[in-house]
């Protein structure tokens, strides 16, 4: 996943930045780190306000090339079972046979196929994105957010990324319809990523 850019490094108290003439030292594997980062979406409910979920468990690994970002790679595994939006009815029908169907699917998947430098901190990656058995393309938009050594000595990048989908091409058709029209939930949703990886020792 090409996720580095040319955003300069301020020194902190508690951080050793990294700078970004020091590109080539963020080559290397890295693990997410579910405890600071955030998978979430966001959906219209009823028409009129915007409901936010997030996936509570997850994995991922990013393989970032600072010489040549278009070379880095991205996986992603969503638990689909900890689903959160605030409500234990609604998070139960997510998991239900009218939406996730978790029993049945309990992993959603990412795979990176194509990452692009967009100029300064911004890239976009595409890959494959499956969801209750069904693949499709998923493009991604990046900012990176930079690179720091935290105190207990790890190296880490960061970055924030949006996507929009059509939930419907992944046969997430279930809806319900408003008796002033439209439907209740919408088949667009808009998709947020605020993620910390560690880059792995040796």
């Amino acid at each position: 996943m090409g996720i580095f850019g040319s955003k300069s490094s301020t020194t902190e108290t508690t951080a050793e930045t990294t700078t970004a003439t020091d590109l080539a030292a963020l080559t290397g594997d890295y693990a997410i780190d579910p405890a600071h980062s955030t998978i979430g979406f966001v959906a219209r409910h009823a028409m009129v306000t915007n409901v936010k979920g997030c996936f509570l468990e997850f994995s991922g690994a990013l393989h970032l090339d600072g010489t040549d970002p278009a070379r880095s790679t991205a996986s992603i595994d969503v638990k689909m079972d900890s689903i959160d939006t605030g409500s234990a009815d609604r998070d139960g029908h997510l998991k239900s046979a009218d939406f996730f169907k978790t029993d049945e699917f309990p992993t959603m998947t990412f795979r990176s196929t194509k990452a692009e430098p967009l100029g300064g901190d911004d890239y976009r990656i595409t890959g494959d994105l499956a969801i209750l058995g069904t693949t499709r393309p998923l493009t991604i938009d990046l900012e990176f957010n930079g690179s720091a050594k935290d105190p207990f000595g790890n190296e880490r990048v960061g970055f924030e990324g949006k996507a929009e989908i059509l939930r419907s091409e992944w046969g997430l058709t279930w809806n319900a319809a408003l008796e002033t029209g439209g439907v209740l939930v919408s088949d667009k949703i808009k998709l947020v990523f605020d993620i910390s990886a560690i880059k792995n020792a040796g």
